[in-house]
Formats: structure tokens, sequence, C-alpha cells
């Protein structure tokens, strides 16, 4: 395995570096970088084009390590343990490999809308770490994809992906700017014969969620952390459905609303498979 070596704050590594904190830098080199072992993982095994590896030069690699540097066609660089300390941002110790990976184009053509399709919209959400924690429900729960609309939290921000344990990887993520580009992409969908129901979440909705049928082709409209849904996502959604609560709390957390309605749609839709099989 053929390898370069870094072990000085060159041009490189300052890229790396800003590109943890910094979503236009992420744009500009199409590129971000992924921490942890199961992250990278996922992202190999579905095969996400990585550019570079950087692992650690002080220490021989573990078995996992080793087949990833051996079996991947991404550039391999050894790195000064204290370098790769930093872009791993772990609270201690030194990762042993960091991935760097390239950014798919944001086209709403990734995500198939097929019979049994279950998408999710977060509208325009400030928190990565609740884009990660949807992701990963998303992926847990059957979902085909997720849309990240308006002016948000970056998909590829490291507390995003890292919040994902993987699932950025194996779910379709877009972001798009605003209603009104899902809108002509879901007239495409009508167009191919499948017809959305585009079903948001209100404390005030008019069902309850278990009580509404999410077992058709549907897309979960999540609304912002404080403010909830915009205006013209309330406007273009076919209903508003709300998620029963008992306690003193007034509302959830979008990202805890948006795993109970995947739960909720992934219990209908088993319930309906069970009673077919009968």
């Amino acid at each position: 395995m053929a390898a370069r070596r870094i072990t000085t704050r060159n041009a490189r590594f300052q890229q790396w570096q800003a590109e943890l904190s910094n979503r236009r830098t992420r744009q500009r080199e199409r590129e971000f970088l992924i921490q942890g072992v199961r992250p990278i993982s996922q992202a190999v095994a579905h095969g996400w084009p990585l550019r570079a590896l950087l692992f650690d030069e002080s220490r021989p690699p573990t078995a996992w390590a080793r087949e990833l540097l051996d079996g991947t066609a991404a550039e391999k660089i050894a790195m000064a343990p204290e370098l790769l300390a930093e872009l791993g941002e772990k609270d201690e110790g030194v990762p042993e490999v960091v991935a760097v990976a390239a950014l798919p184009e944001d086209d709403l053509r990734r995500i198939p809308v097929g019979p049994g399709f279950l998408g999710v919209v977060f509208d325009r959400p400030t928190s990565p770490g609740n884009i990660g924690t949807i992701v990963r429900s998303a992926d847990s729960f059957g979902a085909h994809g997720l849309i990240v609309t308006g002016h948000a939290a970056d998909v590829y921000d490291p507390k995003a992906v890292r919040a994902s344990t993987g699932s950025l990887f194996a779910l379709p993520v877009v972001r798009s700017p605003g209603q009104r580009e899902v809108e002509e992409w879901l007239a495409g969908a009508r167009g191919g014969g499948r017809d959305v129901t585009v079903v948001g979440t209100d404390e005030h909705g008019s069902a309850d969620a278990a009580d509404f049928d999410l077992t058709g082709p549907v897309l979960l409209v999540i609304g912002n952390e404080t403010t909830g849904l915009s205006a013209a996502w309330r406007e273009r959604c076919d209903a508003m459905v709300r998620i029963p609560m008992t306690g003193s709390a007034s509302s959830l957390n979008a990202a805890s609303a948006a795993t109970v309605m995947l739960y909720e749609a992934a219990r209908q839709r088993a319930r309906r498979r069970q009673a077919a099989d009968v």
C-alpha cells in the first residue's frame, strides 16, 4: 500500500480542518469528512465515493483498518497522530482512520417513488444533530429518502454525519431550496402514476397519527424546531396530524416527532402486510 505522509499543517490539512466547520468550504471542494468506524464502514458498504483515507502513521493498523486501506481505491495518507486527532474530533485519543468523501448531487431524482413510498421532509432545521437523528430513524423504519428544505443546517456537518451513525450512506438525503422544488418533483411522481399524500405534523392537527392511514405513498413533513412548518408547507399538506401527548410538554423535539411518525407508518404497513397474508 503506497501512501503519502502529512506531518505538518500544510495546505491539504488546513483544507480538511476547514471542512469540519465551514459548509462553504465543503460545498466548494465538494467533499466532507467521515469520522468513526461504523460510518466509514457503512460508506464503503454502500459504495460511497471516498477520495482519501487518513490514517495514524504511529501505530500498526487493526484488521479493520488494514482491510479498509487495502480494499479501497481512495488515496492513502499517513498522518501524524496529533494532526489526525484534530480531524477526528474525539474527546480522547486518536482515531485510527478518518475518511474524506465526495458530496453527492442534490437531485431529488435520487429518491425513488414506488408503490410503497415513504419519505420525509425536514423544513428549515437548525440543528445538524436533529438532521442526523432523523436520517437514522428514516433508515431504521424503511423510508426511501429524506429532503431537507429551505435555509437549514448542513446535512454534511460532522455533527449530522455522526448522529446518523452511518445511515446517511444508506439513505438518499437531498437538500432542496424550498417547497416549490419538492412540489415539482411530486408532480413528476404523479405523472408516473404515483399520487403521494403529503402529511404535516402539528400539535393542533385534525387527526391522531394512529388514526390516519399512512399505508399508501406518503411524504411526512416535519417543521423547524422552533417555529414549526412554514406557511407554504402548511398550505401544501393534504392533511395535518398530531401525536397525542398526556404529559405537561406541549410538543416533541423535531427528531422525536419524526421518529414517532416513521414508527407509526412502519407499524401500519406491517399490520396491512400481515392482514394480506392471512
